[in-house]
């Protein structure tokens, strides 16, 4: 499928959704709530067609990361009280 049928089929997806979201939720049909659930899951960022290209695509090398820290440096870990100088 080219772009211009993507983005078409795209278009025809979101406004059906729109439609299916005007109807107040107490009015919907176990259908419409069906049609719905399915919509929202095809337009997903995660479900689109380009992302499962992106996926199937070699990943480039990532540099090599190190543990990460839940504390900065200059912060001291939960628990630890600051001591202040006495005069």
């Amino acid at each position: 499928m080219n772009d211009l049928n993507r983005k078409k089929q795209d278009g025809e997806l979101r406004r059906r959704l729109k439609e299916l979201l005007a109807v107040p939720e107490r009015d919907r049909t176990d259908a419409q709530w069906d049609e719905l659930a399915e919509l929202e899951l095809q337009l997903a960022p995660g479900n689109r067609i380009e992302s499962a290209r992106r996926a199937d695509a070699p990943a480039s090398p990532q540099p090599a990361r190190g543990p990460s820290r839940a504390h900065g440096p200059s912060q001291r870990p939960p628990g630890k009280k600051s001591r202040k100088a006495r005069r």
